[in-house]
């Protein structure tokens, strides 16, 4: 009877019917997942960690803004040289607007920014964002390519060490020592008299657009790709030989040698993935720090990136390519770890990363 009445709640059973079904609860349109309405979990967790950025690149910016402020040096000076006079470096100062307080500056620089600018170079006239623009795929291409030799040779050789133990064992923590120990300016002009001078074998500097000879290109890359590679190999080396000695003694590897899987299986398709996440910080770690020292090492081989416009905005205190150049960094930087939360997710689900 209780049934009954909860079936018939506000609806009144038609004559001869019997009670009559409950209607079907109507889905709002958007509210069904994965429409409109409920966003994927995964575009939310981008959206979020975008959201979460914004704060980081303004006071990336406020901090630079304040130390290039308090550099040494005038640009005034640097445009007219030894024979200004007073009045001619104030006035250039106000054509500048270095003689407004700081925070004005700031707020110049961000109204340009907010409005789809970066303003232009003191020197060249420039636009910043032609300038960067036009350097940007130079510095990818050497860090990326970089990382991506150092994880190809560092996690195998981890991987191998950690499988046969022993010597290997050692050999890989000489490597890390040795890669770590050795400056990547110093490999680089060791690599250029060795490939270039002794054996004539590589370019020792300059830099060929893939749009012009992708094989010039290529040869142009191998030397400082390899240079700041060698020491970020070593450390995923390490980091794969220590993560894959934790996962091998584990019970379910066990279970699964036990089980009669092939032993390849059971060290690349398990083994491998289980200790892939220590692997993964520590390549983002090592982009980091290989787009840092890509400005030595562009100084080192002469290649037109945002290394050396940098070096060269610093000693010549042009405000808004360094400015635009440090916001470049930070907004690469703050790519490659919303990537990695993304790999995080696909490695185990249980991060949240999906």
């Amino acid at each position: 009877m209780a049934e009954l009445q909860a079936a018939t709640i506000g609806e009144p059973a038609a004559a001869g019917r019997g009670p009559r079904r409950a209607p079907a609860p109507r889905l709002v349109r958007g509210s069904a997942p994965g429409r409109g309405g409920v966003r994927h979990p995964l575009l939310k967790h981008v959206a979020r960690r975008l959201l979460l950025s914004v704060p980081l690149l303004f006071l990336v910016s406020v901090l630079t803004f304040i130390v290039v402020a308090f550099i040494p040096g005038d640009p005034a000076a640097r445009l007219l040289g030894t024979g200004g006079t007073a009045a001619d470096y104030a006035r250039i100062d106000h054509q500048l607007g270095f003689d407004q307080p700081l925070v004005v500056q700031y707020w110049r620089w961000l109204d340009q920014l907010l409005h789809g600018s970066l303003g232009a170079s003191i020197f060249t006239g420039q636009p910043v964002f032609t300038e960067l623009n036009q350097r940007l795929d130079v510095t990818l291409a050497l860090v990326i390519g970089a990382t991506v030799v150092a994880a190809v040779i560092g996690i195998p050789l981890g991987t191998l060490a950690a499988v046969r133990r022993g010597r290997g064992r050692w050999a890989v923590d000489l490597l890390a020592w040795l890669g770590f120990a050795i400056p990547s300016f110093w490999l680089g002009y060791v690599l250029v008299n060795l490939f270039a001078v002794h054996w004539r074998l590589l370019p020792a500097s300059g830099f060929v657009p893939f749009s012009q000879s992708p094989g010039g290109w290529f040869r142009a890359l191998i030397l400082p790709v390899v240079t700041l590679a060698a020491p970020g190999m070593t450390a995923i080396a390490k980091q794969t030989r220590d993560s894959m000695l934790d996962v091998i003694d584990r019970d379910f590897i066990t279970a699964l040698r036990a089980d009669g899987i092939p032993e390849r299986s059971v060290i690349f398709r398990h083994a491998l993935r289980n200790a892939a996440l220590p692997v993964l910080t520590t390549a983002g770690l090592l982009f980091v720090a290989t787009l840092s020292a890509s400005v030595l090492v562009e100084q080192v081989f002469v290649l037109p990136g945002l290394g050396g416009l940098a070096v060269s905005a610093a000693s010549s205190h042009d405000l808004p390519v360094i400015e635009g150049v440090v916001l470049y960094f930070a907004v690469i930087v703050v790519v490659v770890n919303l990537f990695i939360d993304l790999a995080y997710g696909w490695l185990d689900p249980r991060t949240g990363g999906r």
